[in-house]
């Protein structure tokens, strides 16, 4: 379980990024976190781990206050949690295996990870990964070869490689289509169902963050504004989060969006069908 108390974090410059923000995300929640540019959002996944230190307040996981270790400590406790990013953040020269089995290396002694040694459970898990993210012919190929989907799950296959506690998701869908964008999220509640995995996922995809989250928090200049189930997410609501909009136009944009991608897959069965 992770639990974040009154976590605030403010800039040199005197910008607040985050204000108390108190949440507990329990095992197997997937909960998806929108609001506007600038709400903060990539900050608190940023705190959690501590790619951002934050400036007040504390994360627990399992009990463990990430907040309060060394920088040691802190080494050991942030392979318990996988982050998977936007931009794939792969070594686009190495092959995609090898970007898997970099998962690992939080777990191994310096001159196996300089030699590139990894142990033969590691590489048995990794193919066994790849296998479940749809990726099991694709070891031996560079990652700079492959679309924005394959990169995507090969940075899914990296995380869990780590076999973390809690996956932190910063807005995975951001540079793919409509019908990968799918597949994706498809795959990660899948994944989290399956090894019983809580994950904070940052999406600026409201509709997507209502078809496969359990939990829906909002976030407006660093508060938390909303927090409840996707069907609570009327159009008072998504005003409150971000402000005035026509919430009734894009949301009959984005069904009739659902409703050509359908179209065009059940054209292709037919085809492949004749």
């Amino acid at each position: 379980m992770l639990e974040i108390r009154s976590l605030s974090k403010t800039y040199p410059t005197g910008h607040e990024a985050l204000r108390s923000v108190s949440l507990s995300v329990p095992e197997g929640q997937l909960l998806g976190l929108i609001g506007p540019s600038g709400a903060g959002k990539s900050t608190l996944l940023r705190c959690i781990n501590r790619l951002v230190e934050p400036t007040d307040g504390s994360v627990l996981l399992e009990g463990r206050d990430l907040t309060g270790l060394s920088t040691g400590e802190l080494r050991r406790h942030r392979r318990r949690i996988g982050m998977i990013f936007q931009e794939y953040s792969l070594v686009e020269r190495l092959t995609v295996m090898e970007n898997v089995l970099s998962g690992r290396l939080g777990y191994l002694p310096f001159w196996r990870t300089y030699l590139r040694r990894f142990p033969q459970t590691d590489i048995d898990r990794a193919y066994h990964l790849l296998d479940r993210v749809g990726l099991g012919d694709r070891a031996n190929q560079r990652a700079d070869a492959l679309s924005g989907g394959q990169r995507q799950r090969v940075g899914i296959a990296r995380a869990l490689s780590q076999e973390p506690e809690l996956l932190l998701v910063d807005e995975p869908t951001a540079s793919l289509d409509p019908r990968t964008s799918r597949q994706i999220m498809r795959l990660l509640t899948e994944i989290c169902a399956e090894r019983h995995l809580p994950a904070i996922v940052n999406l600026h995809d409201v509709p997507l963050a209502q078809q496969f989250m359990h939990r829906i928090v909002g976030l407006r200049a660093g508060e938390i504004v909303f927090d409840d189930a996707p069907t609570a997410l009327t159009e008072k609501a998504l005003t409150g989060i971000y402000g005035e909009e026509d919430w009734k136009s894009m949301r009959q944009e984005d069904e009739e969006a659902a409703d050509s991608e359908a179209d065009a897959q059940r054209r292709l069965k037919e085809i492949a069908g004749r």
